[in-house]
């Protein structure tokens, strides 16, 4: 102990106030300058541990884990409404270097609701994205695109399962018109469909189906060739016996 105060009587003024000022632990309610406001635990004067941070200027909330000054870990964020005064949560879920990062939940301002994996603060991996208007999309993301394996159910009940690039359908798919009872298989570029095959399916079953069903599709071309050969080779046949 004698040495330690010593130590603090050879520091200068400054020095010695900056030394004391240094936050380690857990502390009370700290103000920044600008009127944030923290609650929690510090390490080295740096955000560690668990805490709650509030935002001045927003009225925003983060509460949950902090390494070196960042949110990271587990924590939930939350905006303060200007017309009602009361907060609305808007993620929960994995934090890293203070972007939404792992799995996690994100709640939208029109009522659409994500939840599945993030990176670094985008919507990348794995997930489910449930839109305001009733579509419904599972599958594979890409910075905030889909992108890669995934299914999109319309809110009129027909689906999409295919290949997605950049958010548009590219690849190939199926695309299932419940309404009518008709699938379409092919392929598909930005979002287009190029080249494929329309067929009934549940047309019977189907609450506005076609008027008349699809008909049977034969290789008349082919046949015709074939039967041609065929002719030919016993046109040869005939001619060798003589």
């Amino acid at each position: 102990m004698q040495s330690v105060t010593s130590e603090l009587k050879n520091l200068h003024l400054p020095a010695l106030w900056d030394k004391k000022a240094q936050k380690c632990g857990l502390r009370h309610t700290v103000f920044s300058a600008n009127g944030d406001k923290y609650t929690g635990e510090w390490k080295d004067n740096l955000k560690h541990g668990k805490g709650t941070q509030v935002w001045k200027r927003t009225g925003s909330i983060y509460s949950g884990d902090w390494k070196c000054g960042k949110r990271d870990g587990l924590g939930s964020y939350s905006i303060l409404l200007p017309e009602t005064k009361q907060y609305e949560k808007k993620y929960c879920g994995q934090w890293k270097h203070g972007q939404k990062h792992g799995q996690g939940k994100y709640f939208y301002r029109d009522s659409s609701v994500y939840e599945g994996d993030w990176s670094e603060g985008r919507r990348s991996g794995w997930g489910r994205m449930y839109y305001a208007n009733g579509d419904f999309y599972e599958g594979q993301w890409l910075k905030d695109q889909k992108h890669g394996q995934g299914m999109i159910q319309y809110a009129n009940g027909n689906w999409y399962e295919g290949s997605w690039k950049d958010g548009k359908k590219n690849g190939n798919g199926k695309f299932y018109y419940l309404d009518t009872g008709q699938l379409y298989e092919g392929y598909w570029v930005n979002g287009t469909a190029k080249c494929g095959t329309l067929s009934d399916c549940g047309r019977d079953h189907a609450p506005r189906p076609t008027k008349y069903s699809l008909p049977q599709v034969r290789h008349l071309y082919f046949n015709s060739i074939w039967y041609l050969v065929s002719v030919w080779h016993l046109f040869l046949f005939l001619i060798c016996q003589y």
